[in-house]
């Protein structure tokens, strides 16, 4: 191989690699060292040693193919190149990921050649992160569409019905019969069964007051969500009085179901008293027995007109007969934000777990979280 004289292998490395990269060619410094190890491991005595040591540590693309050996051949054999090799630029397409994306439309990104570079790009994953008070009219109209789609997978429970395991527990003597009579009588295999399991009741209580008109009109939405995608569901508007939505909500027909709760809420935008309003959800439903072992969510920014010795009191109670409390505040993901407000303060005590509220992305994480056992 023709090399320049006086300089070490190490350095011919080097330069070779820098000369790569002025060529366009996406060299990582680790690369470089891998290149280097390679070198000494097959010997620099022959062309195609340096050749296919560089070539499997440093080439990264096919496109790169040729401008390396076209560098390779004027570095070390000092074949003549016509000027800066240039780099090659491909055509980028931007493609808009849609709901309603047509087969054609991608096949006809791909039939532009492999010199083509399309760059796809979903709007879903930018509004995910919108905060719901920023939205528009119509990028709500959007939001309140993928939002129809979530669905909550809750805790589990056990029960009392049995259902049969492959496991030794409880004995199944019923079955255990059963299989008996195949055999002329002879208890040949033993059946055990075990406790069942079923979902958790999950109660959702939503403020509709003023200060969350900018996130109400959303989590209505969530509610819904959750009320179609699975049993057990009930569903209650937290204002100046307290309000039962679980039959307005039950509708497949989102817009059906928003119209309903909005004619039953009247106190819609208006004040808030949340003391009073745990206070008769405890005394008529939560405590006599909705709220006994079931996952209660409180979706509230916590200002709250009463008197916060109360919110807690009802808080405390709530959490003795429920399994799990949790607090969804759309105002947690402010920058700096400190539960501050007299009512937060009060019920925060009595919170298992204190989440966010105000985009998408965190209402997928409150599905997460309401699916986690415990």
């Amino acid at each position: 191989m023709a090399v320049e004289v006086g300089l070490t292998l190490d350095r011919h490395l080097v330069r070779f690699v820098n000369e790569l990269r002025r060529a366009g060619l996406d060299v990582p410094p680790g690369c470089t060292l891998e290149f280097g190890r390679a070198v000494a491991e097959v010997g620099a005595t022959t062309r195609s040693g340096v050749y296919w040591s560089g070539r499997a540590t440093l080439v990264r693309r096919p496109e790169d193919v040729e401008r390396f050996d076209a560098i390779f051949a004027h570095h070390w054999t000092g074949a003549p190149t016509s000027g800066q090799v240039p780099v090659e630029h491909s055509p980028v397409t931007l493609v808009l990921d849609t709901a309603d994306d047509s087969p054609d439309s991608t096949e006809e990104v791909e039939d532009r050649g492999n010199d083509h570079l399309s760059v796809r790009w979903s709007r879903a994953e930018v509004l995910g992160s919108r905060d719901f008070a920023e939205c528009t009219d119509g990028e709500l109209a959007e939001l309140h569409d993928l939002m129809s789609r979530l669905r909550l997978f809750g805790a589990t429970r056990r029960c009392r019905r049995l259902r049969p395991t492959s496991r030794r527990g409880r004995p199944d003597l019923r079955r255990t019969v059963r299989e008996a009579l195949r055999t002329g009588g002879e208890p040949m295999r033993r059946v055990f069964a075990e406790p069942g399991e079923r979902p958790r009741r999950l109660v959702l209580l939503l403020d509709v007051s003023g200060s969350m008109e900018p996130y109400a009109r959303a989590l209505v939405r969530f509610l819904h969500a959750a009320m179609v995608g699975r049993r057990d569901v009930e569903a209650f508007a937290l204002g100046t009085r307290l309000t039962r939505l679980t039959r307005e909500l039950s509708t497949r027909d989102p817009d059906a179901a928003l119209a309903r709760a909005a004619e039953a809420v009247t106190d819609w935008s208006g004040g808030t008293r949340l003391g009073e309003g745990l206070r008769s959800f405890n005394d008529r439903w939560g405590v006599p027995g909705m709220a006994r072992g079931a996952v209660v969510v409180v979706l509230s920014d916590g200002w709250d007109r009463g008197q916060p010795e109360a919110l807690g009191e009802q808080m405390a109670r709530l959490q003795r007969v429920a399994h799990r409390v949790v607090w969804v505040n759309p105002l947690k993901a402010s920058p700096g934000y400190a539960p501050l407000a007299r009512g937060m303060a009060a019920a925060l005590p009595h919170v298992d777990s204190f989440v966010e509220g105000h985009s998408l992305d965190s209402l997928r994480e409150l599905a997460l979280v309401l699916s986690e056992p415990g």
